[in-house]
């Protein structure tokens, strides 16, 4: 490493670059077009932090989760990494001040803090009440130091080295150096923080314990075994979209500082470019509308416009291949990641109109080998430009409790299913049972209720067997069982169709979950077509949970309404379940449909109960004392059998306009749904329509690779033939 301070450069932005950033900053000003996306970017920091720059710098004590002092903490770095960027980009030394001040302070408080309280089982740092959260201000805070080292007197140097990076980089390699190789996104954030801090103040020993780990193997630790262990080959990362945002961004940040510094290491092209595919599959789970699905411990309202989703899209724009979807993010995104990646990323969306094009269907497998099941995503355009989007879950637990116990953040639901239009989830996850730094609430931690409810089986949209969640609810069964696919089909005449398999997560209940969406000709929206089989020896419960949002507005069975609220059920997350009607449905009617508003749309699902059934509507919020849990409302189809097969339509419909008292086609094109029959061998429904006519949907059960073109199943005395896994056939 280069320790000559007239050839250091900075990490993330050399001084050539930050040069040619100014220069476009000032073409694109003297223009009077739309200013261009890295222009705005910058433009919001900028007064971001002058605004910040009015108060006076304070660097508080210890505070809890969430509190004024930890918000300040995260305050300080964050403008303080502002500082270093814009003085490279600016050269103003009122910026370089203030990112020395801000250094000159916490060095000189620094080593004299002792820990923080944890009240959790996260050790805690000398600033935060996690060594997570120090991860993230010792990263953000070398790479601004690195922003001004050329600007710096020795002495000046000696104090923020040895005073402040130095003891927080040995806080995470020696204090706590049974977390430091932890595979899991705290352990992205940790060899990041200490790589970055390594490069700036170029200690090769310590940049060397970041990438091969402590033990320097490249296989126990550090980031290359988290290259190699925490994402699938296709690039999915174990803990889910929510965290994949979160890691993604030390895990660029890092990678970049590598390409830099020691590019014969060739970062971008390890494990097959296992940061592009990274980058690509965390984008691509995005719904429509840019949110992220909420798979496992997850926020709902989290985007493509994170920190670390930004940073995605110009690295693989800058670093690898220049994509006119990347392009087309940028646009969604409405900013850019303030880099020279991210003006290239500026300029091409300024002069390139783009193709508009779309994320399209994929498969993404999960696990290190993609042997661990993995994740479905459908996505159809209707006939008003309107995108659809399926998503079917069959991956591994989403953590690794071996790792550490702590750190669980998975969730008991295979086979879940989320759907998406008209810029809506209409089937959806509930996400996390948390309120992030409200210290108010929890001090901002995981509630109670995130164990109790959020995770359990019943809380997603897969069925659950005798009331009980999947793998008993335990984590250590949960990650020793994964799910597999059984086909993937996205050109088909008939539409596009996922299937998947789930073995043992309840003992002695196989599940097969098969998710088509159908091109109908009485609907202008694509009709998803829900298929979950159930095969076992014994009888068992069976209930097919519905969550969805929005007003109820009709059914066509009879139901009770319940005079006094009790709870669904003891335990499993049932005891969080309001009961608020039930009705029963004989074998003679075999079909129920329910309907329900949610924004300007009509939602209708129709569901086959041949053997008859109960559909119970319910709402969370029972025995929740604090009132942690938000109120929603779902329906619970239930059913008694050995197997059993859930054969349901959803169709999307109409429209509602309460400004102008317009409401169109407020009742669905279905008007009941048959079962054929069920077998190992395929599953053959029948959908009827209010016009009169009728769509025979005939899937394969067998295994994709043992089907030949043909097909043919016999149920009640008829043979029914088709070719591939799936077909429908109208009359």
């Amino acid at each position: 490493m280069n320790k000559d301070a007239d050839h250091y450069q900075p990490l993330l932005i050399s001084h050539d670059e930050a040069a040619a950033i100014g220069e476009y900053l000032s073409e694109a000003a003297a223009k009077a077009a739309p200013a261009p996306l890295l222009q705005r970017a910058i433009a919001q920091k900028t007064a971001a932090l002058e605004a910040y720059m009015q108060a006076p710098i304070e660097v508080p004590g210890h505070g809890e989760a969430g509190g004024y002092e930890h918000n300040r903490h995260k305050q300080n770095y964050i403008h303080l990494h502002l500082a270093g960027q814009l003085f490279l980009i600016s050269g103003s030394d009122s910026y370089r001040n203030y990112a020395l001040d801000i250094l000159t302070r916490y060095a000189g408080i620094y080593t004299q803090l002792g820990p923080a309280t944890s009240r959790d089982t996260n050790p805690p740092g000398r600033l935060f009440h996690q060594t997570l959260n120090e991860s993230m201000w010792l990263l953000y805070a070398a790479d601004a130091y690195s922003c001004l080292y050329r600007s710096l007197a020795g002495d000046q140097r000696a104090l923020i080295e040895n005073r402040l990076l130095r003891p927080m980089a040995e806080l995470f390699t020696r204090t706590y150096r049974h977390d430091f190789d932890i595979v899991h996104n705290h352990g992205i954030w940790f060899v990041a923080a200490v790589g970055l801090c390594g490069y700036a103040i170029n200690d090769s020993s310590m940049v060397d314990k970041a990438i091969y780990g402590l033990k320097g193997d490249g296989t126990s630790g550090g980031f290359l075994a988290q290259l190699s262990r925490l994402f699938s080959p296709d690039g999915y990362y174990m803990e889910g979209p929510y965290y994949h945002r979160f890691a993604i961004r030390p895990l660029l940040l890092f990678a970049e500082a590598i390409a830099r510094r020691q590019p014969e290491l060739g970062i971008y092209d390890y494990r097959d470019q296992i940061v592009r595919r990274s980058c690509f599959a965390l984008m691509a789970t995005a719904f429509p509308d840019g949110t992220l699905p909420a798979l496992n411990d997850a926020s709902r309202s989290m985007s493509i416009g994170d920190e670390g989703v930004l940073i995605a899209n110009a690295i693989c724009y800058g670093r690898y291949r220049q994509d006119s979807t990347l392009v087309d993010m940028a646009r969604r995104q409405n900013s850019v990641w303030i880099s020279a990646a991210g003006m290239a990323l500026s300029k091409a969306a300024s002069t390139d109109r783009g193709d508009g094009s779309n994320w399209s269907s994929l498969l993404l497998r999960d696990g290190p080998e993609g042997d661990r099941g993995g994740l479905g995503i459908l996505r159809q355009i209707d006939r008003q430009q309107d995108m659809h989007m399926a998503l079917l879950w069959f991956g591994q637990h989403g953590s690794d409790h071996t790792l550490h116990s702590a750190l669980d953040h998975g969730h008991f639901d295979g086979l879940h299913l989320s759907w998406f239009n008209r810029g809506q989830e209409v089937l959806h996850d509930y996400g996390f049972g948390r309120w992030v730094n409200i210290e108010a609430k929890f001090g901002g931690r995981y509630v109670a209720e995130n164990t109790s409810y959020c995770k359990q089986t019943i809380a997603h949209n897969t069925v659950v067997v005798d009331g009980k969640s999947q793998h008993q609810g335990e984590t250590a069964r949960a990650e020793q069982n994964w799910g597999a696919r059984h086909f993937f089909i996205t050109e088909h005449p008939d539409g596009q169709g996922v299937s998947a398999l789930a073995r043992g997560y309840y003992s002695g209940v196989d599940m097969q979950r098969t998710v088509l969406l159908l091109s109908l000709h009485e609907s202008a929206s694509p009709v998803l077509v829900d298929l979950f089989r159930l095969s076992s020896r014994d009888r068992h419960q069976y209930d097919y949970p519905v969550h969805y949002r929005g007003q109820f507005i009709a059914a066509d069975f009879a139901y009770h309404s319940c005079e006094q609220l009790s709870p669904l059920g003891r335990s499993n997350g049932y005891q969080h379940l309001w009961e608020l009607a039930r009705g029963r449905i004989d074998a003679t009617r075999g079909s129920a449909s329910v309907s329900w508003l949610m924004g300007h749309s009509y939602y209708s699902l129709t569901t086959a109960l041949p053997g008859g059934g109960e559909i119970i509507m319910a709402r969370t919020g029972a025995n929740d004392p604090d009132f942690n849990l938000r109120s929603e409302p779902l329906l619970l189809v239930r059913t008694e059998s050995k197997d059993q097969l859930f054969a349901s339509s959803y169709e999307t419909h109409g429209h509602f306009d309460e400004a102008t008292e317009a409401s169109t086609d407020a009742r669905g094109q279905i008007s009941r749904i048959e079962i054929v029959g069920h077998d190992q061998s395929a599953s053959v429904v029948r959908i009827h329509t209010r016009s009169g006519k009728s769509y025979t949907i005939m899937v394969s059960n067998q295994p994709e690779s043992a089907n030949g073109a043909d097909n043919s199943a016999l149920f009640c005395g008829n043979t029914y033939t088709w070719q591939g896994m799936f077909s429908v056939e109208k009359s």
